[in-house]
């Protein structure tokens, strides 16, 4: 079993203004002259931790990570105003260019997954190769599968705390009820939304109960840009052009060398999403992990995430 590298600080730490209003965190970590690999966090509106650093051999890679617009340490905190999944694919490849890369590999978990896919599929000729985690394709039998039904029969406890700042009357849409609160005037209302949207999330999570998942995700940083952008994104349905976007095209990334791991019990993104895409681009190395749910830290799907890292070593 593989496990995370050793913890490891950037050696460069930038700001890139990348539009009049947004202003991006990006590090660089490992090996100044090695083989590049971009990580792109989960949320969207989730931002980057140090363990983000640790999927990836110090010695080998250089390692570009950054917080999306409105997430992190990047500015202004939990702006909605020009953020949208496009907004994202062209600031990787700002941040791309910044950094003077020809091409790199992309590695993404969750919404991760989502942007990975995206950027790849909008900018091929800059992708070595794909490592993706939790699949999230945001069609609608996805979104509502965790916002509107069919979790809470797993998690009926939970459920009702997720519930519980919305009118029955107004249960019948809960995206479009939050997205009211969390775009609203009323700061108390959006903080109370922002904590039981994201406790949630945290709630279900992992296969086991993890306490701490449902603190970090509950705390105020963490749960105001995660539950604004989020539901910011599935209101809005991603921006995609139709429900199925990124598997109508995948044959532009087919030739790109992609390994797909996800978790057997993931209930915030079942494991039919990695089946469909992997389905779409048999290509693909798929790896379902029988322990596991959705977060990139557990035992059987950090193993397989590292796993995959150490194959694509000089891609090229």
């Amino acid at each position: 079993m593989h496990t995370f590298f050793p913890e490891i600080e950037p050696y460069k730490t930038h700001r890139l203004q990348v539009s009049a209003i947004h202003n991006l965190y990006v590090e660089e970590c490992g090996n100044p002259k090695g083989q590049p690999v971009v990580f792109l966090h989960g949320g969207p509106g989730a931002g980057l931790s140090k363990n983000h650093r640790r999927f990836f051999d110090p010695k080998h890679y250089r390692i570009i990570l950054f917080d999306q617009r409105g997430s992190g340490q990047s500015t202004p905190f939990a702006s909605l105003e020009e953020n949208t999944t496009w907004h994202l694919v062209d600031d990787i490849e700002k941040v791309r260019k910044f950094m003077g890369i020809d091409k790199w590999l992309v590695f993404g978990g969750s919404w991760g997954s989502t942007l990975a896919l995206a950027y790849a599929e909008t900018y091929p000729q800059a992708v070595t190769g794909l490592v993706l985690r939790g699949i999230f394709l945001c069609r609608k039998e996805e979104i509502d599968w965790f916002y509107q039904k069919g979790c809470d029969l797993l998690f009926p406890d939970l459920w009702e705390k997720y519930v519980a700042p919305i009118p029955r009357e107004e249960r019948h849409h809960m995206i479009a009820s939050y997205y009211q609160r969390l775009t609203g005037a009323d700061n108390q209302v959006k903080v109370a939304c922002a904590k039981a949207w994201s406790e949630w999330e945290g709630g279900t999570i992992k296969l086991l109960p993890d306490p701490a998942a449902v603190e970090q995700f509950g705390s105020d940083q963490m749960s105001i840009s995660l539950a604004r952008i989020e539901c910011h994104y599935f209101y809005n349905k991603c921006w995609f052009r139709e429900d199925d976007h990124l598997v109508a095209d995948i044959a532009k990334i087919r030739h790109i060398p992609g390994v797909i791991v996800h978790g057997r019990y993931d209930v915030v993104c079942p494991v039919k999403n990695a089946w469909d895409l992997h389905k779409a681009w048999p290509e693909s190395e798929l790896k379902i992990i029988a322990d596991a749910g959705h977060a990139a830290d557990e035992p059987g799907i950090l193993s397989a995430l590292v796993e995959a890292t150490e194959k694509f070593k000089n891609l090229r």
